[in-house]
């Protein structure tokens, strides 16, 4: 693997690792280890990033959402702590392009598979505590985690803009329709997705994933229909 894909991915993280061993075993599927002997697979380290991600994300919002009640901190909490989410973060640091995958793993797709690519972010922050302790690599999580913990308490209910926007819309006897179009180099994707529904446009979005894209397409609906219709237009 050339190791300007490496370096990119350190700079995604906001990290360049002085151990480079941490950094080949965070990204490092079992399949790998089991063609290469004498290497490690990743799940250690997921097993100790899981733990750095829970505290870190936690503290963000405890300290964020001071009138925030143990159950709303929970469910943002468990929203952003999960497996589509961290698979949307790691299309951000482009992960993918710097798995380790054993052949048979590569042949079936492990490189789009959300399990993989969620468990390497978890062993990409394990592997981060190790080198700069917790203090560094909470700063870290959160400077990549806190956008996606805002946008959790901003949504009512804990229901995402492409939940609220289908309620809505059905509702009202339609249903919204999304495409999405890609842009930009494998290591750097931009996707842009546009909602109709009746076959009028009636949001965009653009994002680094496919889903973020279709997120804030729902977003940019929900918030026309608010505009036009009043504060209360779409209102759960």
């Amino acid at each position: 693997m050339s190791t300007d894909v490496l370096t990119r991915l350190e700079d995604a993280l906001g990290h360049r690792f002085e151990d480079r061993s941490l950094l080949r075993q965070a990204l490092s599927h079992r399949s790998f280890v089991a063609e290469h002997p004498g290497s490690e697979s990743y799940e250690r380290l997921e097993f100790l990033g899981d733990a750095v991600l829970q505290l870190a994300v936690t503290r963000y919002i405890f300290d964020r959402y001071p009138d925030a009640s143990e159950g709303e901190m929970a469910k943002i909490r468990a929203s952003v702590v999960s497996e589509p989410t961290l698979a949307d973060l790691a299309g951000d640091l482009a992960v993918a392009d710097a798995l380790f995958l054993g052949r048979g793993e590569e042949l079936t797709g492990g490189r789009g598979k959300a399990s993989i690519l969620s468990d390497v972010v978890e062993a990409l922050f394990g592997a981060l505590f190790l080198e700069v302790g917790y203090d560094a690599s909470e700063r870290i999580v959160v400077d990549l985690l806190s956008p996606f913990v805002d946008e959790r308490a901003r949504l009512p209910g804990g229901r995402d803009y492409k939940t609220r926007l289908q309620e809505v819309l059905v509702a009202e006897g339609t249903a919204p329709s999304y495409t999405v179009a890609e842009s930009g180099p494998q290591h750097a994707k931009r996707f842009h997705a546009v909602v109709t529904s009746g076959g009028r446009v009636i949001g965009e979005g653009t994002g680094t994933s496919k889903k973020r894209a279709e997120q804030a397409a729902a977003e940019d609906a929900f918030e026309r229909r608010r505009l036009r219709q009043g504060p209360d237009a779409g209102a759960p």
